[in-house]
């Protein structure tokens, strides 16, 4: 069953040890909103955590799913010394992939590191908790191709007895303001809060639906998750609480709670 879902940034910035003085000051209201997504999710009990992460490897036209026993990963590239590890549930994984042919959907076993997209919302939200981890990516198939997947992996959750939970990883536009990551785009804070007014509107057919031209220059890398997300819940009732939303370094960082 599911018993949450939530939209989490993944800036590493965000994380103590990397993030410092008036930078880590700067992300208080990203942080505080992490920590109450913690708090809530403790309180769902989950025994596994589907985490889908726009930097594991993606492939063109193939779902790939972390098959290590062992699911592995540091942030030593972000200056932070620390070793991260989780039991895979790789009875879920093999469900979500054994699945997927069903709906003409290809999905397949790999091994990766676990990637910044997954460590930073983890490291917030598993501070006290040890669930599993399926550790998932998308594609650069159709947004409609990603919302069918993700009706797929709604249905390994709903079906199976285990608490899971489902954490859609995403940044938005990471070109805010002049200075920012991929440059400056007018049309990044348009991109940034049609999302969210889409998403407080349950407009999911327009999500699916975006102007190609406002994405691209969006330069964004959380939209597959959260169209992934978003097939997770179809069929299913639910409320978008936006916590917090900020981009002061260019980069929008949105931490929402769906279920």
């Amino acid at each position: 069953m599911i018993c949450f879902a939530a939209i989490a940034p993944h800036p590493p910035i965000i994380i103590p040890g990397i993030g410092r003085g008036k930078n880590l000051k700067r992300v208080q209201k990203t942080i505080l909103a992490m920590e109450r997504l913690r708090q809530d999710l403790e309180k769902a009990k989950p025994d596994t955590i589907i985490i889908v992460s726009p930097h594991a490897p993606p492939e063109f036209d193939s779902f790939g799913i972390n098959s290590r026993e062992k699911l592995k990963g540091d942030l030593l590239d972000f200056g932070l010394a620390k070793k991260f590890e989780f039991s895979n549930d790789l009875e879920i994984a093999g469900k979500i992939r054994d699945s997927a042919p069903d709906e003409k959907i290809s999905a397949h076993f790999r091994e990766s590191a676990l990637d910044h997209g997954a460590l930073v919302p983890l490291y917030y939200l598993t501070k006290n908790i040890k669930p599993k981890i399926v550790h998932l990516s998308f594609t650069f198939l159709d947004y409609s191709v990603h919302f069918r997947y993700g009706k797929i992996i709604g249905n390994v959750s709903r079906d199976d007895s285990k608490k899971i939970a489902i954490i859609a990883s995403g940044d938005l536009s990471h070109r805010l303001i002049p200075g920012a990551p991929a440059g400056y785009s007018a049309r990044g804070k348009e991109f940034d809060r049609t999302i969210i007014e889409h998403l407080e509107n349950r407009k999911i057919k327009k999500i699916l639906a975006l102007d190609k031209a406002l994405v691209e220059e969006a330069g964004e890398c959380g939209l597959r998750s959260i169209i992934m997300l978003l097939g997770i819940l179809s069929g299913q009732r639910y409320d978008f609480n936006l916590l917090n939303y900020e981009g002061p370094f260019g980069v929008g960082y949105m931490v929402g709670r769906m279920f």
